[in-house]
């Protein structure tokens, strides 16, 4: 009986060109599947963007002193301030700006809360509890004339994977300034006419090109005190 076989070599040569196609699929699906990863991973990022930075402005742009803060000082007693404090903060040289002000713009998130058109508003920075290569940013919305939450404490998350937070404030002659407090003499009961924000966030494709974001928002209610004061 004389019955043809495959020898070893050619054995192989098979097993060969079959881990060679195989390598070759694998790589091309992991190549894939490793960028719809990244898309997504960016996709998320930009929509988180998106979503911090619309918030920000809404409540910027209800931003403003109440009258009673503005009221003329009596015997003894001082009209109790209203401030609007822009820190600039830094976390490991990185900056992690510091907001807190009076806005119109509560949200109600308890349905036995009494709503309220008055808020105090912060937004914090805050190192992310999975490591200290990343910021999360905080805002915290205290309805009415309450006592808000520590500097550091309370709030919730608006967006995560940060890299830095940057605020820069302009008056009404368009000059900027890295922090402002309307309860000193310099800037004492006025609000920016604009807020500059930089959101930026860290980039798992380039660490050292963070994907970075930017917004500028006009404070109604510092143009109509500026303009009465003309």
């Amino acid at each position: 009986r004389n019955r043809g076989g495959f020898t070893l070599l050619e054995i192989l040569v098979a097993m060969f060109i079959f881990a060679s196609v195989l390598s070759t699929l694998y790589t091309g699906f992991t190549g894939t599947f490793r960028k719809v990863n990244e898309t997504e991973s960016q996709a998320d990022i930009y929509r988180m963007a998106r979503i911090a930075l619309e918030r920000i402005a809404e409540d910027l742009e209800s931003a403003y002193i109440p009258p009673w803060a503005l009221g003329p000082e009596t015997e003894g007693q001082t009209p109790p301030p209203a401030p609007f404090v822009g820190e600039n903060a830094q976390i490991s040289d990185r900056s992690a700006d510091t907001l807190l002000f009076f806005s119109r713009a509560h949200l109600v998130f308890d349905e036995e809360e009494v709503d309220t058109t008055v808020a105090r508003i912060s937004y914090d920075v805050r190192q992310s509890e999975e490591g200290e290569e990343v910021f999360v940013l905080y805002r915290s919305d205290t309805p009415g004339f309450e006592e808000g939450p520590e500097q550091g404490t309370g709030g919730l998350i608006l967006c995560d994977s940060l890299h830095a937070v940057n605020f820069t404030y302009y008056d009404d002659e368009g000059r900027g300034y890295d922090r402002w407090d309307s309860t000193n003499e310099e800037f004492k009961d006025r609000l920016p006419v604009m807020v500059s924000i930089v959101l930026e966030f860290a980039n798992s494709r380039n660490p050292e090109a963070p994907l970075k974001f930017l917004s500028g928002v006009v404070l109604p209610m510092a143009q109509e005190r500026y303009e009465k004061a003309l």
